[in-house]
Order: structure tokens, then C-alpha cells, then sequence
């Protein structure tokens, strides 16, 4: 069996958000929640600033304490490593919330995909409401539906429950890439599985030194960092004696 991790690429990553717009596609992730998301930090005192950008999802830790947490196991982990929610059994305790570390898991406050069940038209007699151009697509809910996503979960979770990246298990179990990785133009982000040491992943992880999130709080991130886009330069000089 597989255990699955993916790398990203720092110095190939241009900060686009490719990766964010195609797992909202696919996974059918409305707005207010993020499954694919990102740290910004800018430093420095001008001229000397520096914009740091570091893409994030679930990090599919192999100790989660989301899962630890869950009192009904809906947060779970499958054989592959992926750490996995149902939305069946969760009762919205948010447990596995307060446990991340990470901040990656959301919660439903309400039905999800609001404006797209609004059935006012915005002109009457003139415009089209949100339900009937959803209709008009043979959408379900949004017009850009994924039926895909309900191959493994949830097409659109409900209201009263959590979610999170799931490293797209849906497309996984069928020899298919992560939509973010799939997605990505850069080719910033690598995914596959760290057990192989002829992976692509295992090979880029022995060339460079990663770095993960909050490391030392022992969780074993799944997610590996690597290089860093550094444009600073500097005077050639040979120093003095």
C-alpha cells in the first residue's frame, strides 16, 4: 500500500492560485471555506522588503490530531495515508477543528453555495435568478457541479459539518493526480507516494533539504516544502583582509 505525500516547490511556485480555483472546481467547495489556501508575509523596510508565499492545505499528518479528536471517527485515515472525513457520522462537535494545528479544517455555518439558491432574478422580467441558470446548466445547486467529488463523499457537504482537502482520494483511487497538482502550470506541486524510493516525490525529497509546517509538534506532516524563491542579490566582492 501506498503512503501518499506531496512536495511543493517554492522556488518553482509563482503564487498564481491555480492550485485554489481547481480544487474549488473539483471538490465543489463553496465560498468562506478553503481546502486549498495560503500564507502571506511581507517583510522588510522598503527598499529592502521581501513577499513570502506559501501555499497550504491539509497536511495529511501521519499522527493528525483531528483524528485523535474525533469522538465519532468521522475524521479518519485510509490505508494510504490520506486523512479522510465523513460527513455521515460527523455531529459538528468541531473537535477536530480546535485540534489542528494548521488551521486547514472548516466548518459549514450554513447551507453551503448560498447565492446559487437564490431564486430572485436581479432585473425582473429581464435577468435570470442563480437557481435558473444553474437549471439552465443542468447543474446541481452550482452550475459548475462535479459529480466526480461524489464518487468518494459528499458531492457538496451539508450544513452542521466540517471539511478539508482530501488530497482528491476521489481521483487517487483511480491512478489520477490531485486536481491541484494537476492543475498547477508551474509544476510546483508533486504528489506520490514517499514509501517508493523511486518516486518522484522520495527523489526530490533526497536531492533537497524539506522543511514542514510546525514540525516540532510531532505530527509528521505529509506535506513537504522544498527550495525557497530567493531574488536578493548582492555585490560581488571577495571581502578584505
Amino acid at each position: 500500500m501506498p503512503r501518499y505525500a506531496m512536495v511543493i516547490d517554492l522556488q518553482r511556485c509563482v503564487g498564481c492560485g491555480a492550485c485554489s480555483i481547481a480544487c474549488r472546481n473539483e471538490n465543489n467547495v463553496p465560498e468562506g471555506i478553503y481546502w486549498s489556501n495560503k500564507i502571506t508575509e511581507t517583510v522588510g523596510v522598503f527598499p529592502n522588503v521581501r513577499y513570502h508565499y506559501i501555499p497550504t492545505l491539509c497536511n495529511h499528518c501521519q499522527n493528525a490530531p483531528c483524528v485523535r479528536g474525533c469522538p465519532t471517527k468521522a475524521m479518519h485515515k485510509l490505508a494510504n495515508g490520506i486523512t479522510m472525513h465523513d460527513p455521515h457520522k460527523c455531529i459538528g462537535c468541531k473537535y477536530c477543528m480546535f485540534n489542528c494545528p494548521y488551521g486547514v479544517i472548516y466548518f459549514n455555518w450554513g447551507k453551503p453555495h448560498q447565492f446559487w439558491r437564490n431564486k430572485d432574478e436581479l432585473i425582473k422580467g429581464c435577468t435570470a435568478s442563480p437557481v435558473e441558470e444553474t437549471k439552465a446548466v443542468d447543474g446541481r445547486v452550482i452550475p459548475y457541479y462535479n459529480p466526480d467529488r461524489a464518487e468518494t463523499s459528499d458531492g457538496i457537504r451539508p450544513k452542521g459539518v466540517v471539511e478539508k482537502c482530501t488530497f482528491c482520494d476521489h481521483r487517487v483511487k483511480k491512478g489520477e493526480l490531485p486536481y491541484c497538482v494537476e492543475a498547477c502550470p508551474a509544476k510546483a506541486r508533486i504528489f506520490g507516494d514517499i514509501k517508493d524510493p523511486n518516486s518522484a516525490v522520495s527523489k526530490l525529497l533526497g536531492k533537497h533539504r524539506p522543511f514542514r509546517l510546525r514540525e516540532g509538534i510531532g505530527t509528521e506532516p505529509h506535506v513537504f516544502y522544498i527550495r525557497n524563491f530567493n531574488p536578493a542579490q548582492y555585490e560581488a566582492t571577495k571581502g578584505a583582509a
